[in-house]
């Protein structure tokens, strides 16, 4: 969700489709009841749910999704359904409103049972958020923000505009008397920038560490202050609340191989400092699939106990000129955003005698490793 550009609209639509392919090869995996709450629209739903009705098990599996029908949102509904889960997805135009409705129509049409709802909400306002998360059992977060007015696509405006739908989220979910679980998509960007030298920092990078707001001001990374402050405010809402909630920390998201992001604003305010990153090896990537997978895996996790706190999310470091070479050619974006040329490369490792930094993914690691493996659907390259 955010402002969206004419790219992004027509990113979307194409974003759209793939939900459609999506829902309908996973709706037919299994008949499941169809529940008799269809139209959400915002008001609020299934809340005289307690522990002596019959449909208690429909309101254990419904989740909300926010921002569904981005890249992240697509691949995180798939991952849901296909573990059985009903989910809401929150939107906020009524243009995307009815294509997920017409898919939904198209798969009762052909016999499928529709798993899948959409809900307008106002990110804007947690009294909206609130009805709409009213009846499921977990919310995931997943919004960004982009400004097409800035020239990253995320101005020094849209920090705050980070920071109060975070807080709205998370007051929502408080206000609520279903909710027990939040997910929150926050951002590797708000582990990486620490003020020092690399003498005086930990060798190692990992969920225990946050970036200097005063470092991110003063580079202008508002994309990574955003991300900052969001999950900042995230986490001192759910300790006065008393909210179960999760973190994950994603690396540069990388899309499908069928498909391009286009140069899309989110990706340019990412890699805002990369050069920065990759000398330092904290440029890191991670697949759409991976990170979805990862939401879902952590979300269960925490209805047994298991997860708590923040987990780092990457399948994948860009260490070498090549590697920094082919995610320019997947994201679009020209070489030298991400490095310098090769032979400025040698000549600066032939005279560099600073030591890279290591990411590390351990702790998101572990978890997934030592559940079922039914669950283990992804693998992580994690600091040993």
């Amino acid at each position: 969700m955010g402002v969206a550009g004419p790219e992004d609209h027509q990113r979307r639509r194409g974003d759209l489709e793939d939900l459609r392919r999506i829902y309908e090869s996973t709706q037919m995996l299994a008949s499941h009841r169809k529940d008799n709450s269809d139209d959400f629209y915002g008001r609020r739903v299934l809340s005289n749910y307690s522990s002596s009705d019959t449909d208690e098990e429909t309101s254990d599996e419904l989740v909300c999704v926010t921002s569904g029908v981005s890249l992240l949102g697509l691949a995180l509904v798939n991952q849901l359904l296909l573990r059985g889960f009903s989910v809401r997805i929150l939107v906020d135009s009524p243009e995307d409103r009815e294509k997920v409705n017409e898919m939904k129509l198209k798969t009762e049409a052909g016999g499928g049972v529709s798993k899948i709802w959409t809900l307008w909400g106002d990110l804007r306002e947690s009294h909206s958020l609130a009805n709409a998360f009213e009846g499921c059992r977990g919310v995931f977060h997943t919004s960004s923000f982009i400004d097409p007015s800035g020239l990253t696509g995320y101005s020094k405006a849209m920090v705050e505009v980070e920071k109060k739908v975070s807080e709205n989220v998370m007051e929502a979910c408080a206000r609520t008397s279903s909710v027990r679980y939040c997910v929150f998509t926050s951002s590797l960007l708000a582990c990486i920038w620490r003020d020092g030298t690399r003498a005086e920092l930990p060798p190692v990078v990992d969920h225990d560490c946050w970036s200097d707001p005063s470092l991110c001001k003063n580079k202008k990374l508002w994309y990574a202050l955003g991300k900052l402050k969001a999950e900042k405010a995230a986490w001192r809402i759910a300790k006065e609340r008393d909210i179960k909630l999760v973190t994950i920390c994603s690396a540069l998201l990388t899309p499908p191989p069928h498909l391009s992001t286009n140069n899309s604003t989110p990706t340019i305010a990412y890699l805002k400092g990369a050069q920065e990153m990759y000398d330092q090896g904290l440029l890191a990537t991670v697949s759409v699939r991976t990170l979805a997978e990862a939401h879902v895996n952590v979300y269960e996790a925490m209805g047994e106990n298991e997860a708590h706190g923040r987990y780092i999310c990457f399948d994948q470091i860009i260490k070498t000129q090549a590697e920094a070479e082919a995610l320019a050619r997947e994201v679009c974006v020209p070489i030298t955003k991400i490095c310098q040329s090769q032979e400025e490369e040698a000549e600066k490792a032939s005279t560099s005698t600073s030591t890279k930094f290591q990411l590390s993914n351990k702790r998101l690691f572990n978890l997934t490793s030592s559940r079922a493996p039914s669950t283990r659907c992804f693998s992580l390259n994690a600091f040993p």
